[in-house]
């Protein structure tokens, strides 16, 4: 009986787990924000290319 209130008390394992939940967490919003900047910059990137292009072929 007392191995079983000491196994149900034990809380050791309960902050590992919180620590991953909130890595997790972490990862998915960096993995949101650098997304959404990645597709940020491709527009970035392709507007000042056509802007390249039209200036090279004279049409500014």
């Amino acid at each position: 009986m007392k191995l079983i209130n000491r196994i149900l008390n034990d809380e050791a394992g309960a902050t590992a787990i919180e620590y991953g939940l909130i890595a997790a967490l972490i990862a998915v919003a960096a993995i949101t924000a650098m997304g959404s900047l990645g597709n940020s910059l491709s527009n970035t990137f392709s507007f000042v290319s056509n802007q390249m292009t039209n200036a090279q072929s004279g049409k500014l």
